[in-house]
């Protein structure tokens, strides 16, 4: 079995508040990741392999990190880009 290969599945995004679920799934959909929000609020991604879980986890994180998170996540990409 080819480990960067999933088997397609569908989740729920609840955790991004409400007023931002609109922008995360405009962002899912200019990386062509298939998503919905519906009237209710709720964003359903589908999930159809590593990179598109690592995309969708980068949007959610954008959306739920407080600024010190993400600019802690940014420093430690820096460093591992320097020791590569």
């Amino acid at each position: 079995m080819n480990p960067s290969r999933l088997q397609s599945s569908f989740v729920q995004v609840s955790n991004i508040s409400r007023c931002d679920r609109w922008q995360a799934h405009q962002r899912l959909q200019d990386l062509d990741i298939s998503c919905q929000c519906s009237t209710t609020g709720q964003l359903e991604v589908e999930i159809n392999g590593l990179v598109t879980a690592l995309q969708v986890r980068s949007v959610v994180q954008q959306f739920t990190a407080s600024r010190p998170e993400l600019i802690d996540w940014l420093e430690r990409c820096w460093q591992r880009e320097t020791l590569d």
